[in-house]
């Protein structure tokens, strides 16, 4: 068995070097949920060259779609969705400093490409798990695009919440 790694607060170049496909992660620290609407705006924000509603530089995005907040909680579930659909949309994040990204299943080699060009990682979250996710999640904030409902992009501040490595800063991949 191996041993999982904690990571807390903010995540750098350095340690994601040293990150290998299918380690074990217990990630403290904030991610930037955004899904395809999310990801669409911001594109065409960017396509404008307008301010982007958040600065991805040193940033985890993570492919999510929370539920509605149950009275005496901090989320509803907050489970992944599937990551190739936002391949088309990486670029100009990882551009911009994105970090990570954090969602289901494989990536386009594509995809796989750009994560290795610019040093970045890919992690997996437990899918089918949205209830049981939603625990490790200590505050969320609602950064932008309201009117997507739970598509919006909302700032989750998390603690020990579990991540595989499924593409690591090399571009190596869990997947075969």
């Amino acid at each position: 068995m191996s041993k999982i790694k904690k990571i807390s607060n903010l995540l750098d170049k350095k340690v994601i070097k040293k990150l290998k496909p299918g380690e074990e992660i217990l990630f403290s620290g904030k991610f930037y949920t955004a899904r395809d609407q999310a990801h669409q705006k911001i594109k065409e924000i960017i396509k404008q060259e307008k301010k982007l509603p958040f600065n991805p530089e040193g940033k985890v995005v993570y492919y999510c779609g929370p539920t509605d907040t149950p009275l005496g909680k901090s989320i509803g579930s907050c489970g992944p969705t599937t990551s190739s659909r936002m391949d088309l949309f990486i670029e100009p994040l990882l551009k911009r400093g994105l970090l990570a990204m954090v969602g289901k299943g494989r990536r386009s080699p594509a995809a796989k490409a750009l994560i290795k060009k610019y040093g970045a990682v890919y992690f997996l979250a437990p899918s089918g798990c949205g209830a049981m996710l939603s625990q490790f999640v200590l505050s969320k904030k609602l950064i932008c695009f309201p009117e997507l409902g739970p598509e919006a992009i909302y700032q989750l501040k998390v603690e020990n919440f579990p991540l595989i490595v499924g593409v690591d800063s090399a571009g190596r991949s869990i997947y075969k």
